[in-house]
């Protein structure tokens, strides 16, 4: 799975050398690949830097792989399941990579597999430095590609965790805005936690609804049908109109965490004083939330483990085959998470 960083329509089936013994000790074979905005923003030359001195970039940051070698100690072994981290820290350290919080990374010179100066795992094999492994238990089999879009999720709930604990908080009611497949993972997470959750989307119709339902949450089509007050949103669409409505409906300490980038920048009319006052006045907050720590990918590990596998496998709506990947690409009415099989 190849493209040109920065040139339109470039994504190809393309032959590569065998994975460089300096990417990892650890040889991969590729199981699956997730496809998600950002493979979409960098087919679209809008995203990306390819690897020094290469031409093209192996995309696929959403892995699934079997390990073919591994050393003595490396923590797994040949056979085993594994996801692989995404990003590294730069070479500095700054502070925050120093600590292995990279996601937070100060100077902006840290790099990312099938994103930023490095190769993806989208590919039948890779490999990579055994402290970037992610063991993945057996029994998750194919639901183990959803690892490293659930870290990003476990990594906003801890952002949530760290912010409301500036005053006493204790969330009951939670709003997820999209049901694409951050925000219905991002909703999974909140039932496990014991919350009610409403979520909000455009589709009338279609999968997304329903799995809603199933998880015990309501869903919605308009803002206005919601009967609670939120104390959390999380919201995943990254539409400058929803998030400015949706912060207005914070309580006191309540907290929005922002997982979602609009792929077009719109300008809005806001009344930014009001707005404003009302945040400063309910102790209201909203952070930003990005990538994940190596941490989070162990909690997202156990978060798939307690969901029902039945209802994490109609969250996977397509799987398309390596030798036709760029179909993956192409959006279909009921997608939600559209995977590429590596072996076929």
């Amino acid at each position: 799975m190849t493209v040109v960083p920065g040139k339109a329509n470039s994504a190809s089936l393309g032959e590569v050398p065998e994975p460089p013994i300096s990417d990892g000790s650890v040889l991969v074979e590729g199981v699956l690949a997730g496809i998600c905005g950002t493979d979409h923003e960098m087919v679209a030359g809008e995203f990306g830097t390819g690897r020094p001195g290469a031409d093209r970039l192996v995309i696929g940051h959403e892995s699934l792989g079997r390990v073919l070698q591994a050393p003595p100690g490396a923590g797994v072994s040949a056979g085993d399941l594994v996801t692989g981290i995404v990003r590294r820290p730069d070479p500095v350290p700054c502070p925050a990579c120093a600590r292995g919080e990279w996601d937070f990374c100060r100077n902006g010179r840290y790099t990312e597999r099938g994103i930023k100066e490095m190769d993806g795992y989208g590919a039948e094999r890779w490999r990579i430095d055994p402290y970037y492994v992610v063991p993945v238990p057996a029994e998750l089999g194919a639901l183990g590609v959803l690892v490293e879009p659930a870290s990003i999720l476990t990594k906003a709930w801890d952002q949530i965790d760290q912010v409301g604990a500036r005053s006493w908080f204790r969330p009951e009611h939670v709003l997820v805005t999209g049901a694409g497949p951050i925000g219905l993972l991002a909703a999974l997470i909140a039932v496990q936690r014991g919350h009610t959750v409403h979520v909000l989307d455009l589709a009338t119709d279609g999968p997304k609804p329903q799995l809603v339902r199933d998880l015990g949450g309501q869903y919605l089509t308009e803002l206005a049908e919601l009967d609670v007050t939120p104390d959390v949103v999380i919201e995943a669409t990254g539409a400058g109109q929803l998030v400015v409505d949706c912060a207005k409906l914070l309580p006191p300490a309540g907290v929005m965490c922002l997982t979602g980038i609009s792929p077009r920048p719109s300008s809005i009319d806001v009344p930014m004083d009001a707005l404003i006052r009302q945040l400063v006045i309910r102790n209201a907050i909203l952070v930003g939330s990005v990538n994940a720590a190596k941490r989070h990918y162990a909690d997202a590990v156990e978060v798939l483990r307690a969901a029902d596998p039945a209802w994490l496998g109609r969250l996977i709506t397509r799987t398309v085959p390596l030798s036709d990947w760029p179909a993956a690409l192409v959006r279909e009415r009921d997608d939600i998470k559209v995977v590429v099989d590596l072996q076929a």
